[in-house]
């Protein structure tokens, strides 16, 4: 056989074995972990309730002036351009937006600024205990500014949005301050 027929024999060889799926980059991370917290509704809620499901989890506070509320627009809206055209998919995901900032997201609080996004994004508050021990299971600092007038304060906090798996286990940190494409293109990558 001449090398050019053997060359292309490899190639088409080659062609034909599998190649491995790329790994998530989070993959063996410890971040994530259980908690039981309060959702927009009232209703205690635990990381067991969203077993079975994706999970888009960010963290920030309602009374934040601009980066919160852009990142959480920006990530919902690349789940829904996700959605159309792997709908199926995206039905699997559940997003979730845990506040920083306890003492002033209130459950009624979180409702009006989770309804700003998506009817399916679930807003989740708790004790400052509960809320310091999840966001460090996430790997998130947290760090209350002194008040610049009463009841006037700003929160800064490690900015992240984590995809986890059904498991609760973390794959990916989404672009949440990328475009919407840019995130349902993250999603489409870990998302089965």
């Amino acid at each position: 056989m001449n090398k050019l027929a053997t060359l292309l024999l490899c190639v088409l060889i080659a062609g034909c074995i599998p190649t491995a799926a790329p790994k998530p980059p989070l993959e063996g991370a410890r971040i994530g972990g259980p908690f039981v917290l309060t959702d927009q509704n009232g209703r205690q809620v635990s990381d067991r309730d969203f077993a079975g499901r994706y999970r888009i989890v960010y963290f920030g506070y309602t009374f934040c002036p601009d980066v919160c509320p852009t990142d959480v627009a920006n990530l919902m809206h690349g789940w829904q351009l996700f959605g159309k055209t792997n709908a199926a998919r995206a039905d699997r995901i559940r997003s979730i937006f845990i506040t920083v900032d306890p003492a002033r997201d209130t459950p009624e609080t979180l409702k009006a600024f989770t309804a700003n996004f998506d009817p399916r994004l679930v807003g989740l508050t708790g004790s400052p205990q509960a809320i310091a021990a999840v966001a460090k299971a996430y790997g998130v600092a947290v760090q209350i500014q002194k008040p610049t007038s009463p009841g006037v304060y700003f929160v800064d906090h490690t900015n992240a949005a984590y995809l986890m798996n059904p498991d609760g286990k973390p794959l990916a940190l989404l672009p949440s301050d990328g475009t919407p494409q840019a995130i349902a293109d993250e999603l489409g990558k870990w998302v089965r």
